[in-house]
């Protein structure tokens, strides 16, 4: 609870810098990337929360790995390492992306199918769900197998499940109710 508080705290504080000085796409980007390496690095995350490592250590870290990040983004790691605030990054950038996304009117829309969707499907399923929503989609594409078929799109709270592995489930609740057996 308290991580998500000063999460929010600092995203929203960055975002307002970053709106000020007209760069927010640009800190956008950097902290997409952060949150990307972040979930595909454990040992990153570990480091930043690891309390015997010096801040000035992670710092160092952070600024040779992220060394294409702009100079707001760079001023950010600096901030939240010195106030020993580095095991927050992760949660900070993912929050960050989130208002981003809720300040221009961005949604998410989990597609999850069973195969790969090509080009054309891909184009297809987007159009339909933005004028479902009626405002900018971010696509976000998952590969099932136990789907067997078809897909599920996901859009905030909202779930349409088209799958074939839903429909087989529907079929066999259905069946096993006999509404023809007399019983005594």
């Amino acid at each position: 609870m308290l991580e998500t508080k000063v999460a929010k705290r600092y995203a929203k504080s960055l975002i307002d810098l970053a709106r000020e000085q007209g760069v927010l796409d640009a800190v956008n980007a950097d902290m997409l990337q952060f949150v990307s390496v972040c979930d595909a690095n454990r040992d990153l995350n570990l480091l930043l929360s690891n309390p015997i490592i010096p801040s000035d250590k992670k710092l160092s870290i952070l600024k040779a790995v992220f060394s294409s990040a702009s100079k707001l983004s760079t001023a950010f790691f600096e901030i939240i390492t010195r106030k020993g605030r580095e095991g927050n990054l992760p949660a900070i950038a993912k929050e960050f992306v989130d208002q981003f996304k809720k300040s221009k009117g961005i949604e998410t829309a989990v597609v999850t199918s069973a195969i790969t969707l090509d080009e054309q499907l891909r184009k297809q399923v987007y159009q339909l769900v933005k004028d479902s929503v009626k405002s900018e989609i971010e696509l976000v594409e998952k590969v099932d197998n136990k789907l067997i078929g078809g897909f599920v799109i996901r859009i905030g709270d909202k779930q349409y499940d088209a799958s074939v592995s839903s429909e087989l489930r529907r079929l066999t609740r259905d069946f096993s109710v006999n509404p023809y057996i007399k019983k005594n």
